[in-house]
């Protein structure tokens, strides 16, 4: 079976990122079609992978000017020939799912979110300072990138959703069925740790406005609580206005530092209305409970009261209010990593490769 593989972009590396790799290692001879590749943004695992670009890679492959470049994407998913393959996986949260597949090649799109910046644009750019030029453009934009969006959400033969409130917006905004198979975690990467755990709160995310990490910014200056951010992204400059002294930045972390501080937290706080929500799992796995805004894709994978505090109204206050009731020592990690358990890289893989079988079959296409 000639199978290919096809990713939004790889310049910088989160959940999805993740799931790509699963891929990856489960089609070991499949190349990978993505918009632009940062080789300098991106883990060592994808320096020996087929990562093949489309012409944007020639304009540059750097987030910050490249997520600039919004009404390219389209056509350049447009542009890949896939007339040799039997079969094209795709991983998609933007614009992937746009590749033109034949008749004779199944299309089985893994959708981690419906296209964001416009189907939820005004929960996109909420917190974001734009000029008056972008203001007066952008929303025409958003509009024709929304038909388009619609029409390549067609073109696919099936999709599978990373979550229930995935499925709903796929549903709602396509008009399409989609199976449900939660993304993977690696559970033993976050086993072990001396036990130790130190007083701070901790996010680990990228730093967009649509997260709502101000509001854990907020509230850790009105507590005077020791807080921990990891990660970077273009609300870097306004979160840093507004942090008080016990709030720390930082920036980019390795893997193992990323595992020490998840085992070593009070909690996790995610404040934004999560698609699915790795770093929880990643937390969980760790033994550390989670501070979840309860919608989305946190009422998938925190358990409210057992492995960790829900809150259900994005703000200051109600916020503020869970974190003074929290109590860590409460928390069983047992029970924690019991939850993060049923969404091992083995359980995901099983999973994966039973339905994908059952697709590809269906097209006359013998899975291997």
């Amino acid at each position: 079976m000639r199978v290919a593989l096809a990713h939004d972009y790889l310049n910088q590396s989160g959940g999805a990122e993740n799931v790509v790799e699963v891929f990856c290692r489960m089609f070991p001879e499949a190349p990978l079609y993505t918009s632009v590749y940062d080789r300098n943004a991106m883990p060592d695992f994808w320096q020996n992978i087929d990562v093949r670009t489309s012409y944007m890679q020639h304009i540059t492959p750097r987030l910050k000017i490249a997520k600039r470049l919004l009404p390219l994407y389209p056509s350049a998913f447009e542009s890949f020939d896939f007339s040799e393959y039997d079969a094209v996986l795709s991983s998609c949260s933007t614009f992937a799912k746009g590749v033109i597949t034949g008749p004779e090649t199944v299309h089985v799109c893994y959708c981690h979110n419906t296209t964001r910046p416009i189907w939820m644009y005004h929960e996109y750019v909420a917190h974001e300072e734009r000029g008056l030029l972008q203001r007066a453009v952008l929303p025409a934009v958003v509009g024709r990138l929304r038909q388009w969006d619609y029409l390549a959400a067609q073109r696919v033969d099936h999709f599978i959703a990373n979550s229930q409130t995935t499925a709903a917006r796929i549903r709602k905004y396509y008009g399409r069925d989609s199976a449900v198979i939660e993304p993977p975690i690696r559970v033993s990467e976050f086993a072990g740790g001396d036990g130790v755990v130190e007083p701070y709160f901790l996010v680990i995310s990228r730093l967009q406005s649509y997260k709502r990490i101000d509001l854990a910014v907020q509230v850790a200056n009105m507590l005077q609580l020791r807080l921990l951010i990891a990660g970077r992204g273009p609300d870097m400059q306004r979160l840093r206005a507004m942090a008080g002294p016990t709030v720390e930045f930082l920036g980019r972390v390795t893997n193992a530092e990323r595992v020490r501080l998840l085992q070593r937290c009070g909690a996790l706080i995610l404040p934004g209305r999560e698609d699915f929500g790795l770093t929880a799992l990643e937390a969980q796995a760790a033994g550390r409970p989670v501070i979840a805004f309860g919608a989305g894709g946190a009422l998938e994978t925190v358990v409210d009261g057992a492995t960790g505090s829900l809150f259900y109204e994005q703000s200051v206050e109600s916020l503020a209010q869970t974190i003074q009731c929290f109590d860590a020592k409460a928390f069983d990690p047992a029970a924690c990593r019991t939850q993060a358990g049923r969404f091992d890289e083995a359980v995901f893989k099983q999973r994966i490769h039973k339905h994908l079988a059952k697709l590809f079959a269906a097209h006359g296409v013998t899975a291997q």
